[in-house]
């Protein structure tokens, strides 16, 4: 299944992955000032976010990346990834290390992990108001948990669409059983890689950061003591500056 995407500008290929809180627009800060800092710049929405329609069948995201870069005729690409999107990339990463040059990790997921007791509780509420049909509590509950206190009001309601809109999706397309996970050497990633967290985010996340840190040989931990858990919607010229600084040190453009 293709999946929706955008390209702008010239230069090496910079691909951004969204959070499952929001789908591609979550980009839209950073998006034109990137590509004009010498990127050619790829965004796209997973399957059920956005404009690609929800899955059919078992898949793998990263599986759906890989393909989209062969589709662009992208051999290697750097990547900047949410949440969700972070653990894709590192799927990605790690089964073909050669074709990721470098990683930006926003408080980013992890195969494998184990979540604590505080995730597991936001996933059993989620997944009770779903279950009664309460759409507009599942969608505040998210908008809720997952931006900071630096989030304004137009911020706070781009995230309920974009959370709306996928839930709709979802919904209307039913279960679907999910792939069975890969075995991984993370290890295996070789590129460098900043792994972003935030105070105000749920713990998890600053401890996958911080392993991040310790487990991959290039890797570097950054606290942001201001964010939450989507600091690049949270403070974008402040984060879309972090990236172009972290891009121009380890995927320079020509």
């Amino acid at each position: 299944m293709p999946l929706s995407y955008d390209v702008a500008g010239d230069g090496p290929a910079l691909l951004l992955l969204h959070s499952s809180v929001c789908d591609r627009r979550m980009w839209d800060p950073q998006w034109a000032p990137l590509a004009d800092a010498g990127h050619r710049v790829v965004r796209c929405d997973f399957r059920g976010f956005g404009d690609t329609p929800a899955a059919t069948s078992p898949h793998r995201d990263a599986d759906d990346v890989l393909a989209l870069l062969d589709a662009l005729g992208i051999e290697r690409a750097a990547l900047v990834a949410s949440s969700y999107g972070g653990r894709v990339a590192l799927e990605a990463a790690a089964r073909r290390p050669e074709r990721v040059t470098a990683m930006a990790l926003l408080c980013s997921g992890m195969p494998g992990h184990r979540p604590s007791a505080e995730l597991a509780a936001f996933d059993e509420r989620e997944e009770a108001l779903l279950d009664a049909g309460d759409l507009a509590g599942a969608v505040e509950l998210n908008v809720a948990t997952w931006l900071g206190p630096e989030a304004d009001e137009a911020t706070r309601a781009k995230v309920r669409r974009m959370q709306r809109h996928a839930f709709e999706v979802q919904l209307a397309a039913g279960d679907v059983p999910e792939a069975p996970e890969p075995v991984l050497d993370l290890a295996a990633i070789h590129g460098p890689v900043l792994a972003v967290s935030g105070t105000h985010d749920l713990p998890d996340f600053r401890r996958i950061a911080a392993r991040l840190a310790s487990l991959l040989p290039h890797a570097r931990h950054l606290e942001l003591p201001w964010a939450g858990h989507l600091p690049g919607l949270e403070r974008p010229a402040e984060v879309t500056a972090l990236l172009t600084d972290f891009l121009h040190r380890t995927a320079p453009t020509a």
